[in-house]
């Protein structure tokens, strides 16, 4: 038990007032008895993260897959929210009622989106667009202030989430924790805070503090970095560990304190020569576990992409929970069949339910703090 806390101690908002907390037991406790307590039908379904179809209104169909699946989480896409801002809050209403389990009334979906800034904006019309991540590193390039800089910046992701929480709105797939390069500069390019891990790192914390003080929870990515477009063909990060190491510095020191991190499905050859470390017991483990201390929820990015070296989400998604994520992502089309999937390797003992709650008690753990904490002064 002790260990299985001390796992979760960090799953927690990033706002000052709920950081200081994240020592407490109470709330990482209750999440893993909340876990152990759920039918093996909806632990299973706690650990995945879902997209949907509709826009303004919960269609019957995906009303009645969620009743079925209560996901974990759903993810929002620009299509689901190209609405009037005044449609969002009931539909999002409707989203958190059909994924509602017996017993879990207090546990709603986490309703999630990306967020980052720039061309990364999933929002209709009459809510903020954040600046792109890269101008702010312009910004110091051209003689302005860091600090003053850092704080606008972080001034701007709390009114932004202060938006998004109250459309109910929850987690935020951003920011871009990683370095500017020529490796990574055709992916990323605007998404990233620049070319300087310091700033980088300073400005991956500003926006998540920005957002947490709003009350919405954000996701680090992507561990252990990027070299190409994983969406369109399978990318690779060259170097022995130590030069890894150095490459991952501003994902590294936010680790400390992120409640999750998204891994992507880059291959790490110096750790894993074999899987990507979406499914590696190395990369997320031995390494991001154990070496760099992440005691967060781990989000494995889209096995859909071209990058991942298993297309197939049900037999992903096992192996990505044996190998240490917490949170799977899923699109309606494969969301029961991957919960099958689970159910299945937990039936023949090739997942041990023991994982199973620990990667669904982290993701509960979240939730608790949502339910718990109110938003440190919303606008």
């Amino acid at each position: 038990m002790r260990r299985a806390v001390l796992f979760l101690a960090l799953c927690v908002l990033g706002a000052p007032t709920l950081a200081a907390q994240g020592t407490e037991e109470r709330p990482v406790t209750e999440a893993l008895g909340r876990a152990r307590s759920l039918e093996d039908s909806v632990l299973a379904a706690q650990v995945l993260l879902t997209g949907i179809d509709g826009k303004g209104v919960l269609g019957p169909g995906m009303a009645a897959l969620l009743g079925e699946v209560p996901a974990g989480g759903v993810l929002l896409f620009r299509y689901n929210l190209s609405v009037r801002r005044e449609e969002v809050a009931p539909f999002l209403a409707q989203v958190r009622a059909a994924a509602l389990f017996r017993g879990g009334e207090d546990l709603p979906p986490l309703i999630a989106v990306d967020h980052e800034g720039g061309l990364v904006h999933r929002l209709g019309e009459g809510l903020t667009r954040l600046p792109p991540p890269l101008s702010y590193w312009e910004r110091l390039r051209d003689g302005g202030d860091r600090e003053a800089i850092l704080r606008d910046l972080e001034e701007s992701a709390f009114r932004s989430g202060g938006e998004l929480r109250e459309l109910g709105i929850t987690v935020n797939l951003a920011p871009v924790a990683e370095t500017l390069s020529p490796e990574n500069r055709d992916f990323l390019g605007s998404r990233s805070y620049g070319p300087d891990p310091a700033f980088v790192e300073d400005a991956a914390s500003a926006f998540i503090r920005g957002m947490g003080r709003a009350g919405v929870v954000c996701v680090v990515k992507h561990f252990p970095g990027s070299s190409g477009d994983p969406h369109r063909q399978a990318v690779s990060l060259a170097g022995d560990r130590a030069a890894l190491n150095s490459l991952v510095r501003p994902l590294a020191a936010l680790l400390r304190s992120a409640p999750l991190v998204m891994v992507s499905h880059v291959r790490v050859p110096a750790w894993d020569a074999g899987q990507s470390a979406s499914l590696s017991p190395a990369v997320m483990g031995r390494w991001l576990r154990g070496e760099l201390g992440f005691d967060g929820a781990v989000l494995a990015d889209d096995f859909s992409m071209a990058g991942s070296s298993e297309r197939d989400n049900g037999r992903a998604a096992v192996a990505a929970l044996n190998a240490g994520a917490d949170w799977i992502m899923c699109w309606p089309s494969n969301l029961a069949a991957t919960r099958r999937a689970i159910l299945a390797a937990l039936a023949s003992g090739a997942l041990p339910r023991e994982r199973l709650v620990e990667a669904a008690a982290r993701i509960i753990a979240v939730k608790l703090r949502l339910r718990n904490e109110a938003p440190g002064g919303v606008p």
